[in-house]
């Protein structure tokens, strides 16, 4: 969720005051211990990089937009007169440092944290911590994003029972043109700190659906289909029966509740023996790499422009945010 996403959200919500520390144990919002290695440094996936990782952004540079975005809206806002304080990006970091999840784009690769936790993640991951922001008022939305504050739904005067009712469009219109003398910012605060900082949502997504692409064809691939059965084979010898691929062991093995059970984690560390059993991460991998490299190619052009913008964007931001604590 993008900095602009959350405060809208946020914006409508009728939250309360946002507060720098988990009220539940005291540790601070943004706890960079827990956020994922650029490349994992254990298990099966030890320093393996995707070719196309070069293209994605990092969360450590997702969160330094973010939050060099937030800083500017923040003072964009102080121009104005309005005291806010908004969310810290980096408080609730995924799993995987960027869109290849590499440690479990083949399943899962750590035996150690399969012994602990299975299938599930390791409870720091699980955790959620909440920030919230007082509700603003109209003026302050149509200051803070351009347009003005989004209605709450209202319920429909009647329905079928047994029908799905639909919410309501929340309708907005443009932002006043002034506030108190002071001319607004084009597309408010938001619009003006991504302008700051050139951000652009150029290709958001093409990355991401080159990977999701290449996996679909490495499945497709016989060295892979060879070692997946031989994968396959080697749970049923472990008494783990019609197994197709490590996905359908992913499936089975996770919990509802997020814990571990004993037989999930004979599992999850059966499954993980069995992958180095049969070298299937590395085939996988290997196969999954000569297809990205040819995706590379084929889209150069494209693609050196995402990682070009990408740089500039992390440059400005960190740019922002050393000049913010001057």
């Amino acid at each position: 969720m993008t900095a602009s996403t959350l405060l809208v959200s946020a914006c409508s919500s009728g939250a309360t005051p946002d507060t720098t520390e988990n009220a539940a144990d005291g540790r601070p919002v943004v706890n960079k211990e827990n956020w994922p290695e650029k490349t994992p440094t254990r298990g099966l996936a030890k320093d393996l990089i995707l070719p196309l990782e070069a293209y994605m952004a990092s969360y450590a540079d997702q969160v330094a937009v973010e939050q060099a975005a937030s800083d500017l809206q923040q003072s964009c806002m102080k121009a104005y007169g309005i005291d806010l304080t908004l969310p810290r990006a980096g408080a609730n970091p995924p799993p995987s440092d960027n869109d290849a999840n590499i440690e479990r784009r083949y399943g899962i690769t750590d035996r150690a944290e399969a012994e602990k936790y299975g299938y599930e993640l390791r409870p720091a991951l699980q955790e959620h911590t909440r920030q919230t922001m007082r509700d603003l008022s109209g003026v302050e939305v149509e200051i803070l994003t351009g347009h003005t504050k989004p209605e709450p739904p209202k319920a429909p005067d009647a329905f079928t029972a047994g029908e799905p009712v639909a919410a309501p469009i929340q309708d907005t219109k443009p932002a006043r043109a002034e506030y108190n003398g002071k001319k607004l910012k084009t597309g408010g605060c938001v619009g003006w700190s991504r302008e700051q900082l050139g951000v652009k949502n150029a290709d958001p997504t093409f990355v991401a659906q080159l990977a999701g692409d290449s996996l679909e064809q490495s499945l497709k691939d016989d060295k892979v289909i060879k070692a997946v059965a031989a994968w396959s084979s080697c749970m049923d010898g472990k008494g783990h029966a019609n197994l197709a691929d490590p996905y359908k062991a992913m499936d089975q093995g996770v919990t509802n509740d997020g814990k571990p059970t004993e037989e999930s984690v004979t599992l999850a560390v059966d499954d993980i023996d069995c992958k180095k059993q049969t070298d299937l991460v590395k085939i996988w991998f290997g196969v999954e790499s000569a297809i990205q490299n040819k995706q590379i190619a084929d889209n150069k052009s494209r693609l050196t422009g995402i990682k070009d913008q990408h740089g500039k964007e992390v440059a400005a931001a960190r740019r922002q945010m050393t000049a913010s604590t001057r």
